[in-house]
């Protein structure tokens, strides 16, 4: 169970810091496993043969899967369905699914703290905003060249907790940010024709999750998860309403738009079900830079769906974000592993 993970790996009930559902994951992760959902009677049987790194990391390369088809079947119907009825009526459906699991899980609580309140206000405010920039970036940029950038997102999250919160990170891995940083601008390429005011967008939608992912840091260990991930669901189907409402943009779906929308809804909770599997097995250094997996089934899907192939420097760019990505991660799990030694000591 994750409670039998040592103390020091965990800060604020988070387990790694870039994720946007951290402590949702920790939440549902006990809650399964104490009715047996991921037992060896069940489907992690098909597993048994495996070590516990080679599940990880196979559950990351799901959970990456999951999330980039969600990506896909937005993009795929975002160019026949205006942006605003496809956030509201994924998000009702994302919604009730939620709600549904949380209350299953028993998991939905109001914070009593004020703080907490404001913070879940915060997140759920720039999950609005994260989604509208990113997916509006989505539908006019190719497929592989936003989920590089978007890849930056551990980098990001390193460097502004070490600038708002004050925490320790060493030469090595602010080298490394900034080596990532110079493969985002190799993707983007300010100043050149390919630049444009979506490129911004993307740059926006990391900021925006960088804020999303560290007010939910600042969360209080009883605030339970899913109650935020409710709330954030909610407020992303709330704007939705009124950007449809303000707009007048609205059109009749054929049966296959239906599908994909529903199937969008489906990989999104099937993102944080594998999300969740993944805390069950594994070490987190072992298992976090699988979460790069995402990139190739984004030049693929790019490909096979919409003809799509980056350019060399985007590939320049795409693999100095991984390798310095992999690298900060590293050099996380090691500053943890000496953290927990002096803790023992």
């Amino acid at each position: 169970p994750v409670s039998s993970i040592p103390k020091g790996v965990f800060k604020n009930g988070v387990l790694f810091r870039y994720s946007a559902t951290l402590k949702f994951r920790a939440d549902v992760a006990n809650a399964l496993h104490t009715r047996g959902a991921f037992s060896d009677t069940g489907i992690m049987k098909f597993f048994a043969t495996l070590s516990d790194n080679s599940k990880g990391a196979l559950f990351m390369m799901c959970s990456m899967a999951a999330s980039t088809f969600n990506d896909l079947f937005v993009k795929a119907i975002g160019t026949e369905v205006p942006l605003s009825q496809v956030l509201l009526l994924r998000g009702v459906l994302a919604s009730v699914l939620i709600f549904f699991l949380a209350r299953y899980l028993k998991a939905l609580a109001w914070p009593e703290k004020a703080k907490d309140r404001w913070l879940i206000v915060l997140r759920s405010g720039a999950e609005v905003a994260a989604a509208y920039f990113f997916l509006t970036a989505l539908l006019h940029m190719p497929f592989a060249n936003v989920t590089a950038i978007l890849q930056t997102l551990p980098l990001t999250v390193t460097l502004a907790a070490a600038l708002v919160f004050k925490e320790a990170v060493g030469w090595r891995r602010m080298l490394a940010i900034l080596n990532g940083f110079g493969g985002m601008i190799l993707i983007v390429r300010p100043g050149t024709e390919g630049f444009t005011i979506h490129s911004i967008y993307v740059l926006i939608a990391v900021v925006c999750v960088t804020v999303r992912d560290l007010a939910a840091r600042r969360l209080s260990k009883d605030v339970p998860s899913l109650t935020v991930t409710l709330v954030g669901a909610i407020f992303v189907t709330v704007f939705g309403g009124v950007g449809a409402a303000v707009t007048g943009e609205w059109v009749d779906l054929t049966a296959i738009q239906i599908a994909m929308l529903t199937a969008s809804a489906f990989f999104v909770i099937g993102g944080y079900v594998f999300s969740v599997m993944v805390m069950r097995v594994g070490e987190v250094g072992f298992t976090s830079p699988f979460r790069y997996t995402a990139m190739l089934w984004a030049l693929l899907l790019g490909y096979v769906f919409f003809g799509e192939w980056p350019e060399p420097l985007t590939f320049v760019g795409a693999a100095l974000i991984v390798a310095t990505g992999v690298f900060t991660l590293y050099r996380e799990a090691v500053a943890k592993r000496k953290a927990l030694k002096r803790t023992h000591a």
